[in-house]
């Protein structure tokens, strides 16, 4: 397979994006059809209209590569990129009229992020990052905050679909950290949360049971910020990790001792 020219797949990831976000603005107010996929977990028409967009776009820019998506499902690439993709991140909150979501798509080779966008159409603000070349929201430079304690820090977090019936289900932590922390959000968009955090409107966030289109393109604008990323014992973070933790690395260490405690 060719090498991929990263800034003009960067170039195109960004216009896709912007395109599918505006496909959600025009879709917010209006009717919406919403089905269930499990006992809580919502999909909507505009999640699958989304994606078809977003996948449209990538076979005809990138023909060759896999695509792992949420709605269509696929499979990591073992011998060429990936795309993943959320072309909806926070569909509750979108079916609910609740303007936090975002459009997710990264791209990733070898178990590495090449790139990444994450777009709020809502507020119009694009991050993007590129491995090696930095993080940017539409076009400024990103860095994590410097909050070097837990008790100044504003943390998010989520819960997973099945929180009711199971064990495992964050509550713990979340009144663990909740107590110990300037406060905890539970805002319903990961990839946004995560992004907040490349921003340094969060210093960090934790979740347990994440997928990778969740999490492949906003973790790669944490990194490219300055920040940490490790599963829950402290170790390398992957998209198969089944919890993860980012921070901007000064509170990173406080906080996992908090959520180990917990646990």
């Amino acid at each position: 397979m060719p090498a991929i020219n990263l800034a003009a797949t960067l170039d195109m990831a960004i216009e896709t994006a912007r395109r599918a976000g505006a496909l959600l603005r025009v879709g917010l107010s209006q009717q919406r059809q919403i089905d269930l996929k499990s006992a809580y977990e919502l999909v909507t028409d505009m999640d699958r209209a989304s994606e078809d967009l977003i996948v449209d776009a990538i076979h005809t820019y990138c023909p060759g590569h896999a695509i792992l998506a949420e709605e269509r499902g696929g499979a990591v690439g073992v011998d060429r990129p990936t795309w993943l993709i959320d072309p909806l991140d926070g569909t509750n909150n979108y079916a609910h009229g609740f303007p936090y979501f975002a459009v997710s798509l990264g791209l990733w080779e070898e178990n590495q992020p090449l790139l990444g966008v994450v777009y709020d159409p809502v507020r119009d603000e694009l991050f993007s990052a590129q491995a090696g070349g930095g993080a940017q929201c539409n076009g400024m430079p990103l860095h994590v905050s410097q909050v070097a304690t837990l008790a100044g820090a504003l943390i998010s977090t989520g819960f997973p679909y099945d929180y009711g019936t199971r064990a495992d289900n964050n509550l713990a932590e979340f009144n663990k950290v909740q107590a110990r922390c300037q406060g905890v959000r539970r805002a319903g968009a990961a990839a946004l949360d995560i992004a907040y955090i490349a921003m340094g409107r969060l210093d960090a966030h934790w979740e347990i049971g994440l997928k990778p289109w969740d999490t492949g393109a906003a973790t790669l604008m944490v990194r490219e910020a300055g920040g940490q990323l490790s599963d829950a014992h402290g170790e390398g973070w992957g998209l198969s990790s089944a919890r993860m933790v980012a921070s901007n690395g000064l509170i990173h260490d406080e906080l996992l001792a908090l959520l180990n405690a917990a646990q």
